[in-house]
């Protein structure tokens, strides 16, 4: 038996040249990625290019990635972002 199970990915993207963070989640983290970092021409993440991965959960549902997302663009999930960074 073959289950449809779509999984999403929540991910941080870094950019060392400016120091900021995007936070965004995806079906498809290759994809995205090369949109963030090549393909796109317009939106927040052209202006700060070149991107790195530096996180990546990997969720089950839309509505779970969603919810991790929101949290990490928190006080507190920021401050987890900022641990990653600086070790």
């Amino acid at each position: 038996m073959f289950l449809n199970m779509e999984e999403f990915v929540v991910y941080i993207l870094f950019s060392e040249d400016y120091n900021k963070t995007y936070v965004g989640f995806t079906p498809n983290l290759i994809a995205r990625f090369k949109s963030h970092n090549s393909m796109g021409v317009k939106g927040f993440t052209m202006k700060f290019r070149p991107w790195k991965v530096i996180h990546v959960e990997f969720y089950g549902s839309k509505s779970e990635a969603l919810k991790r997302e929101k949290f990490l663009k928190t006080g507190k999930g920021r401050a987890f972002i900022k641990q990653l960074i600086t070790g």
